[in-house]
């Protein structure tokens, strides 16, 4: 091993990933909470009963200050990385990301947080906004429907590992219950601002799936947008702003 904790495979704004022999120990950074490893090792644990593609949870683990969760290896590159690097199969990779996509949003996510409630959450303290304009952010998202379909709530193409045969996916930590749309409309919004080509193509690979409508996914932007400033995410903030304030 490399380093104090094992060889080091990605790191991120919450986590970082390390390989442990045939393992992953997925460890948050220093502060994060307890019961945020527990909660996502539990989504695992039960995504892995669903039968849906993703790490098999294996324990949660204290490092120090740091907590983590160890976790079967998802073998191969991200779907972003091959996109990025070889064009020319951008197609296969979408459809399979929105074949995986439906495969999750089929399940039931009654056991879960609400989406509509975190979007609240996060808007309710999201910079930026005018306090007019959080007003009417609240306000129309109590009128759009709550649905209690399984979402992923990070779903994207570099949290997608392996081949259109054979994926998994992984950051299960934001896992939560509601409306199709909306988990579309978030993966929507996160690749937006880096990958704007990827981000559309996205939805009409969905829509060729017969998964939603174009229109209905973008009736989440505003909301979805303005939930994602939240987060720190400040090289986004301007066209999160922009989508935030489409309502």
């Amino acid at each position: 091993m490399d380093g104090e904790y094992g060889d080091l495979l990605g790191s991120g704004k919450e986590a970082e990933v390390y390989r442990q022999g045939d393992h992953v120990l997925k460890l948050s950074r220093a502060g994060a909470s307890k019961a945020a490893a527990f909660r996502e090792a539990a989504n695992l644990a039960i995504v892995e009963a669903l039968g849906l593609p993703a790490p098999a949870p294996l324990g949660v683990v204290q490092r120090g200050d740091r907590w983590g969760v160890l976790m079967t290896m998802a073998p191969g590159e991200s779907f972003g990385a091959v996109m990025l690097r070889q064009v020319e199969l951008v197609p296969d990779y979408l459809g399979a990301m929105a074949g995986l996509h439906a495969r999750i949003l089929s399940q039931p996510g009654t056991w879960q947080t609400s989406l509509s409630a975190r979007l609240s959450s996060n808007i309710g303290r999201a910079p930026g906004l005018g306090e007019g304009e959080r007003k009417r952010l609240l306000d129309a998202l109590r009128e759009r429907p709550g649905g209690g379909r399984l979402c992923h709530g990070d779903f994207h193409p570099w949290n997608i590992l392996g081949s259109p045969h054979q994926a998994i996916v992984v950051d299960w930590l934001d896992a939560c219950s509601g409306p199709p749309e909306a988990d579309i409309c978030r993966s929507y919004v996160l690749m937006k601002p880096r990958v704007p080509q990827l981000a559309e193509a996205y939805l009409a690979a969905c829509e060729a799936r017969g998964l939603t409508s174009r229109r209905d996914v973008l009736a989440w932007s505003p909301f979805v947008a303005a939930a994602r400033l939240a987060e720190g995410v400040m090289d986004d903030r301007d066209e999160l702003m922009e989508m935030a304030r489409r309502l």
